[in-house]
């Protein structure tokens, strides 16, 4: 179970996040969603270790781990997907996920994660991460790589971010699968109404504050045809 309690965080003079207080249960999949400059990346970034709140305390499994770095949470078994994937020039995608993973990965087996993610396995397995790929690749291929670390704790932040269409629909596919094998909690930062209504639980960030938390049944309905002058109401990426 992951337990933020209390947190605030504030930049440049401004309050980002005000007193946030959230428990994520075990094995839940947990959507958070808002206006724009509410403060979900930075909650996400938070409970990564990226950023160092200013005051409260996160909790994974009774444990206080406010006060630990990226790596010691990742090996505690949290993952982040950033919203712009990093490139990482001399590492194959192939070394990429088999790090991931945690253990000597059969090319086969890497291949399997590129599948899962709509990528042609033969065409990306052998490359570098680098600035050869687009935009969309480099987030597939994260993706997988999340997928291979199979955590307890996993954070996408908008995934969505560059992906088309007809990935799009399968990016849905890939976040269902992930919770039924793994059983791990996912939590998605996002505007997209598919991916909220996928959700166990939706949770509503807004002027740095927890607004809202339900069931998509007891969140959604007061969300969309809102006029905020975000669209993100309308289930479009903002």
């Amino acid at each position: 179970m992951l337990e933020l309690k209390d947190i605030c965080y504030a930049a440049d003079g401004k309050q980002i996040l005000d007193h946030i207080n959230l428990v994520v249960d075990d094995a839940k999949f947990i959507v958070i969603t808002g206006p724009n400059g509410g403060g979900k990346s930075t909650l996400a970034k938070v409970i990564a270790g990226i950023i160092t709140p200013d005051s409260g305390q996160i909790l994974l499994d009774g444990k206080d781990i406010t006060g630990w770095s990226i790596t010691d949470r990742a090996n505690a078994g949290i993952s982040f997907a950033f919203q712009q994937p990093v490139r990482f020039k001399g590492v194959t995608v192939k070394d990429l996920i088999t790090l991931a993973s945690g253990k000597d990965l059969s090319t086969a087996a890497a291949c399997d994660y590129l599948s899962e993610v709509g990528l042609c396995a033969k065409d990306y397995i052998n490359r570098e991460v680098n600035a050869s790929l687009s935009g969309g690749e480099l987030k597939r291929i994260e993706i997988a790589t999340v997928m291979a670390r199979k955590t307890k704790v996993t954070i996408f932040d908008e995934p969505e971010a560059g992906i088309d269409l007809w990935s799009f629909k399968n990016l849905i596919d890939v976040f269902e699968k992930m919770h039924e094998e793994i059983q791990g909690s996912i939590l998605i930062i996002s505007h997209q109404e598919r991916i909220l209504n996928i959700a166990d639980q939706v949770v509503v960030i807004s002027n740095g504050s927890v607004s809202k938390i339900g069931t998509k049944d007891e969140v959604l309905p007061g969300l969309f045809g809102v006029d905020t002058g975000c669209r993100y109401f309308q289930g479009g990426n903002a």
